[in-house]
């Protein structure tokens, strides 16, 4: 997806909380023909300019067309997130908006479970958790940004889902892992660029 693709979104997601915010409805997506393409992506609130998390909602398979699917992810992020209390259209002015766009989740199999963290690629992973007691996902950029090592972002992905943080050794699971295309704003209603994970590790 180039630049210019990134920018739109993101800048799709702002107006279509704006929107929400201000006629109480989900907007129509445009109906560009990229847009229609089915697939998975997830939008991400933070607090400018302490960065800190203000709602992260998505769909990680790609069962939506990407417009539609952006603008509902958008709308849940900024209002239906249960960890946080809905947005209000005051705060727009105070948030900055992230995108990602997902590739198609691959399950990751082995015979060998501790050996997992060997085959996780942090900074480009993102994980997917599915359990009978549980379900969970973590975007590629979390552990760079909380400073995780594999076996921690493994950790963390079963608390996400409700599980022991060691459940990913022995416990009754199927693990998928996603890449991630992610654009954002560098401050509310500013320029949009492409997110390097590299570069957040630095």
């Amino acid at each position: 997806m180039d630049d210019e693709k990134g920018k739109f979104l993101v800048n799709l997601a702002r107006s279509a909380v704006q929107y929400f915010l201000e006629h109480g409805k989900l907007m129509e997506p445009p109906k560009s023909e990229w847009l229609l393409i089915k697939s998975g992506v997830f939008v991400s609130i933070y607090e400018f300019p302490n960065k800190d998390l203000r709602g992260c909602i998505g769909y990680p398979l790609p069962v939506l067309a990407l417009g539609e699917a952006l603008v509902k992810a958008a709308v849940a992020a900024a209002v239906d997130d249960p960890r946080f209390p809905p947005l209000e259209k005051h705060e727009l002015k105070k948030v900055v908006f992230e995108v990602s766009v997902l590739t198609q989740p691959v399950e990751i199999r082995t015979d060998r479970r501790k050996e997992l963290p060997n085959v996780i690629k942090v900074g480009e992973d993102g994980l997917i958790i599915e359990s009978p007691h549980g379900s969970g996902l973590l975007l590629p950029q979390v552990p760079i940004e909380f400073g995780w090592d594999a076996e921690e972002f493994l950790s963390n992905l079963c608390i996400k889902a409700g599980l022991n943080p060691t459940y990913w050794v022995y416990g009754e699971m199927r693990l998928f892992r996603f890449g991630a295309e992610i654009f954002a704003e560098t401050s509310p209603e500013g320029d949009v660029k492409r997110v390097s994970l590299s570069e957040k590790k630095c």
